[in-house]
């Protein structure tokens, strides 16, 4: 049995440390920033969506429960305006992953998402991380788009 519940602020600063570890590299697999870069662009983002740590109402951080045992983390935000909600962030611990707590998680949320008349779940998945992408295909995501970058040198310009 999964359960989504808000995330306390006890447990925020440990989301915080995770998230930008995890995104750093995303940043810096996906769009060739170094390290430095990829960390700084990291923190930017996550202070611009929760300037005040969990005091905003754009936001929702989740955390998604097994009997009790904290298994993994969901950021997602509401659109009202088309019944939507866009995942920013949806992380399964590696030691609790292949028990279907992904697939439990995501069910969680269209349940609570359907009581209150969402209709739709859009999302982003770097190209790199297949393990999500079968996920969420096996759970009923189709593909909408691809986000592709170009890196270009600018010529006089370190």
């Amino acid at each position: 049995m999964i359960q989504l519940r808000p995330m306390t602020s006890n447990e925020y600063p440990a989301y915080c440390d995770y998230f930008i570890d995890d995104y750093s590299r995303e940043i810096a697999q996906n769009y060739g920033h170094s390290m430095d870069r990829a960390i700084e662009l990291a923190n930017q983002d996550l202070l611009r969506s929760f300037p005040n740590g969990l005091e905003t109402n754009d936001y929702e951080l989740l955390c998604i429960e097994s009997d009790s045992e904290l298994v993994g983390y969901l950021w997602h935000a509401i659109n009202e305006n088309d019944k939507s909600t866009f995942i920013y962030d949806f992380f399964i611990f590696p030691n609790c992953r292949n028990n279907g707590y992904g697939k439990l998680a995501i069910t969680a949320l269209e349940s609570q998402l359907t009581l209150i008349g969402i209709e739709q779940i859009k999302l982003r998945v770097a190209y790199q991380n297949q393990r999500a992408l079968k996920l969420y295909q096996e759970v009923g995501f189709s593909i909408s788009g691809y986000n592709m970058s170009k890196k270009i040198k600018n010529i006089g310009h370190p």
